[in-house]
């Protein structure tokens, strides 16, 4: 069985005031979500349990993001979450804690048999 990626999909979320690392990934995770509605398991004959997902969330502060409340985000599949460097903090006027911008890049895969 070889691992094939079908789909791939980004997105954007932002913690405007709170400095949330976490809520800002888990916001970039739901927009690139309802961003398609594309029923994938299903053109292939599959259960949505077998989809293998794998996100990738772009941060300032990697560290911060709570990568299993990430991952919960997800109703089904096969969930793998990992935080890097990028994203961007937007320091405020008020000089209080900046604005986060997290963006979020998700590639779905089956393993499927053939080349």
């Amino acid at each position: 069985m070889t691992r094939r990626r079908m789909l791939t999909e980004f997105g954007q979320g932002t913690s405007l005031r709170r400095q949330d690392y976490t809520e800002a990934a888990c916001r970039a995770v739901r927009d690139a979500l309802w961003h398609n509605s594309i029923n994938l398991a299903e053109l292939f004959g599959r259960d949505k349990s077998e989809m293998l997902i794998d996100v990738e969330i772009g941060v300032a502060v990697p560290e911060r993001v709570d990568l299993a409340t990430v991952a919960a985000v997800f109703p089904y599949g096969q969930v793998s979450v990992r935080a890097i460097k990028g994203g961007l903090d937007v320091p405020r006027s008020d000089g209080k804690a900046p604005t986060v911008i997290a963006v979020a890049a998700l590639s779905v895969s089956f393993e499927m048999e053939g080349a």
